[in-house]
């Protein structure tokens, strides 16, 4: 596993960029020639940062961002399509090649704010809506072009835009292909906050990094509690949830907790 710091770790030829900085990882986007469109290079890079992460202890949170001020991402990287998506079954295998790493961001143990400027789009807005949270700019724009392209949009992805903005506004985004800007998605629930250009990535971190210094495993709680209020009644894992309580009513950091409250200072939790 790569050494994370502050000095960029970078993974598909530099096209994921990786830094950790007070327990909160940011993984960047960064093929802003092409407004941070995802190629399947990416897409592995992407599994193997999100891994780093994963197993780093040291990390809590993660961000993810794109490069320069054009796109978070833009989408899937079309000039691979005439080779890769050129029929359905290229085209399954294109997605099977990018499952796994959707899969590892979709389930990631840890707290996930997409952080997003600019475009937002097709596979980027995929990526983003996997993330915990969504945090978007004021001159950020979100569609799915998927009928202006002729190709179909995945179960996974309109599973979780309908989760987020109900099957009317999915309708409307899917059959149109149109763009909507900031104003609109803050208003139909697919981002959960807009700010202004310049204190888009410093908010974001500050949300960050108040939940780094959170109890992890209470944090963690809460993240495994909400998934499996989403699941339908029959698939909900009660035990986990239980699980989970007791660790955490079992916890130094809870004996911890209790000792910087009762001793007016600020908490210093472990993860344990």
């Amino acid at each position: 596993m790569p050494t994370i710091s502050k000095s960029p770790v970078a993974f598909a030829e530099g096209k994921i960029l990786l830094t950790v900085d007070d327990g909160v990882g940011i993984v960047t986007f960064n093929n802003p020639e092409k407004r941070n469109a995802m190629s399947l290079q990416m897409w592995e890079g992407l599994g193997q940062a999100l891994v780093a992460l994963r197993d780093d202890a040291a990390v809590r949170v993660v961000v993810l961002t794109g490069a320069g001020d054009k796109a978070f991402v833009s989408g899937a990287d079309i000039s691979q399509f005439e080779q890769s998506r050129h029929n359905a079954e290229a085209s399954e295998a294109y997605a099977q090649r990018s499952a796994a790493q959707r899969a590892l961001l979709a389930d990631f143990p840890k707290p996930t704010i997409a952080c997003i400027r600019g475009f937002c789009l097709g596979g980027g807005l995929q990526i983003a809506m996997l993330a915990d949270m969504r945090f978007a700019a004021s001159d950020s724009q979100f569609g799915i072009p998927a009928a202006r392209l002729g190709i179909a949009y995945g179960y996974d992805g309109l599973r979780n835009l309908v989760s987020l903005v109900g099957p009317s506004q999915a309708r409307l985004l899917l059959y149109t292909g149109q763009r909507i800007d900031a104003t609109e998605a803050l208003r139909i629930g697919l981002i959960d906050r807009m700010m202004g250009i310049d204190g888009l990535m410093p908010a974001t971190l500050d949300i960050a990094r108040t939940i780094a210094g959170n109890a992890p495993l209470a944090v963690q709680a809460a993240k495994i509690t909400i998934a499996e209020v989403l699941k339908d009644e029959s698939r909900r894992d009660m035990a986990a949830i239980k699980r989970i309580g007791d660790a955490c009513m079992d916890s130094e950091d809870f004996r911890e907790g209790r000792r910087a409250f009762m001793e007016k200072r600020k908490p210093a939790f472990k993860g344990r």
